[in-house]
């Protein structure tokens, strides 16, 4: 009699796991990027990103369809910030290296939530310590609200009175494929080479 539950209880994994196999599938089949995702919100969250107008480093007015012409990771955040936004910058031009060593081209781009400070040229020297092939976008403040509410980011200007003040904001960084949107976010816990790992996997299979 054992045996028999036994064997019966075998036969029921083996068609749990073969319908979990069957789900695991399913999925798949219906989101080829399934296995690059880091989490299940940036598979459903394809309303993040869109159209922007901002101006880069040598004052010029770009578009997104211009900036965003190759895979891009794209950080919202300011130059006078004293701690994260050059770490987060640092790590995302890590990302960078490790992916151009993998035969990757991939644009990290720098949208100032203060460009009340931030012009093209603070901008420039900001970016250019972190890398060459960074991109630096400002604006006036409209414009910026507008690209931070399109990638649904958050950001406050801490009033002191005087040109010292900090800014509150979000922190994650956005991987735009080119033709396809917003694919993944990354948060301040993914190193860079999780995050070139992962964006290696959205290129593979776009």
């Amino acid at each position: 009699m054992l045996k028999i539950y036994a064997g019966l209880a075998v036969v029921a994994i083996a068609g749990l796991l073969g319908g979990t196999a069957f789900v695991a599938w399913q999925q798949r089949a219906a989101d080829p990027f399934a296995q690059c995702r880091g989490s299940a919100l940036a598979g459903g969250a394809g309303d993040i990103g869109g159209p922007f107008t901002l101006v880069n480093e040598a004052g010029q007015t770009v578009t997104d369809k211009q900036v965003l012409a190759k895979p891009s990771l794209v950080y919202f955040g300011y130059s006078f910030c004293p701690d994260v936004c050059p770490l987060d910058g640092a790590r995302n031009a890590e990302a960078v290296d490790l992916l151009k060593a993998k035969g990757m081209d991939v644009t990290p781009v720098f949208i100032t939530i203060d460009p009340e400070r931030d012009t093209p040229e603070v901008l420039k020297d900001f970016t250019q310590n972190l890398h060459p092939d960074m991109v630096g976008l400002t604006g006036t403040p409209e414009k910026i609200q507008a690209a931070s509410r399109a990638y649904k980011t958050f950001y406050k200007k801490q009033e002191t009175g005087d040109q010292y003040y900090l800014m509150d904001h979000s922190t994650f960084t956005y991987l735009m494929l080119p033709g396809l949107g917003f694919a993944d976010f990354f948060n301040r816990d993914d190193t860079a080479a999780q995050m070139a790992d992962r964006t290696a996997c959205f290129i593979d299979n776009s």
